[in-house]
């Protein structure tokens, strides 16, 4: 039956509606809980507009709404793009315009070009300054939060605000020059605001920096091993810290920070100046079912993937690779790991869960694995799509109050 929909007037209402559209993911079409979903959804990205609005569109919005204006499809832009794997590369954020494409944009399609401009200029830091559009970093917000000072006249004075956060951060040297560059391997949604993301970033490293953790992560302190252990550490009902308290003995710093609006981030794996790798959470989704999947899944990146300075991974755990045209192998590989550790697999397949999963087996199977029954009954929803499938156990806001009593 379909709840009582409300307009969302402030921060409270804007994280009940986003805990709900949570809920709703994967009902049916024709359905009462789809039409609130639909609604929810439209109110969210309204509040989303009106509360954190961007100057400028993104290089790919203003492409793909040129493309709706004019009814034209990705085979049409290759005479601009240069081929059909690299418009999909653009349009799915993860190919940045040269500027032989953006002059040919602008010539034949007529979009700006201070607009095809605005994100190749933030996304390498050895540009000029004058060059970046400071007014696009969300710094009210950033300001709202305490990540950065508060002061009058923001927007005049965000390129100051900006340039401390970096210098927090590590300084511009500091930061992987791949992080100011599109990411083959980053797990990257289209519609991420880069400037939104860059600062949420930029804070995870500038908190994991001001807690003076030495560099003693050495290769080898992450195995196959160490992920079970932190799985099994689920069924504990201070599990999130102790996990987060095994990490750091490890040299592993593990940062949560609420996600910045219109960032669509889970988690990230980076590492600082010094050299110690950085877990950042956003929980925007507040269940133990995706803390646990995120967190194993981030670790995995920094055993296997975070191997240089230059390596770096945002994640939206809700993309698989259908929805990106290039290599997959780096994402599926740390989705495996993570799974593997959660609910080995070979119990997973003998247990045949999928064909009747009733909250008995379910508890049943996760003591056999000694996990928590939010780890199994998140498995279950995701492998069947149907996300209301078990909802009381995935733990829903049992996560946060760990990190946010600890602030």
């Amino acid at each position: 039956m379909m709840s009582t929909v409300r307009p969302i007037r402030d921060e409270t209402d804007y994280d009940a509606a986003l805990a709900r559209i949570d809920v709703l993911m994967g009902a049916p079409d024709g359905s009462p809980e789809r039409d609130e979903l639909d609604v929810l959804t439209t109110l969210v990205e309204v509040y989303e507009d009106e509360h954190y609005p961007i100057d400028l569109p993104t290089p790919i919005e203003a492409v793909q709404f040129r493309m709706e204006q004019a009814g034209l499809s990705q085979a049409d832009l290759v005479p601009y793009i240069g081929s059909r794997a690299k418009v999909s590369e653009v349009l799915s954020g993860k190919r940045t315009l040269t500027l032989k494409m953006i002059r040919a944009l602008n010539t034949h399609l007529g979009i700006p070009a201070e607009v095809l401009i605005g994100d190749t200029a933030i996304t390498d830091f050895e540009a000029k300054a004058d060059q970046i559009q400071w007014r696009r970093f969300p710094v009210r917000e950033l300001m709202k939060r305490r990540w950065l000072p508060s002061v009058r006249n923001a927007e005049e004075m965000a390129e100051d605000l900006i340039n401390g956060l970096i210098e927090r951060a590590g300084g511009r040297d500091a930061v992987p020059q791949a992080f100011y560059r599109k990411n083959d391997a980053a797990r990257q949604n289209a519609r991420m605001d880069p400037y939104a993301l860059q600062a949420w970033c930029l804070h995870v490293l500038a908190t994991a920096r001001e807690r003076n953790l030495k560099p003693t992560y050495h290769e080898g302190a992450i195995d196959s091993e160490f992920l079970r252990f932190l799985a099994t550490l689920s069924r504990l009902p201070d599990g999130p810290r102790r996990a987060v308290e095994a990490l750091e003995q490890q040299g592993v710093a593990v940062v949560y920070a609420r996600h910045l609006p219109k960032t669509h981030l889970d988690g990230a794996a980076m590492r600082t100046k010094e050299g110690v790798p950085v877990i950042g959470l956003t929980l925007r989704y507040d269940r133990l079912d995706n803390f646990w999947f995120c967190l194993l899944h981030e670790t995995a990146h920094v055993w296997r993937h975070l191997n240089d300075k230059a390596a770096f991974f945002v994640d939206d755990l809700s993309l698989d690779a259908s929805d990106h045209a290039e290599d997959w192998t780096i994402e599926d590989e740390a989705d495996t790991l993570a799974q593997e550790a959660l609910i080995p697999s070979e119990q997973w397949d003998a247990a045949q869960l999928l064909r009747a999963a009733t909250p008995s087996r379910v508890i049943a199977f996760a003591q056999s694995v000694n996990v928590h029954p939010a780890v199994v009954a998140g498995r279950v929803r995701r492998e069947t799509g149907n996300y209301r499938l078990l909802s009381q156990f995935v733990g829903t806001n049992e996560v946060r109050p760990h990190f946010e009593e600890a602030l």
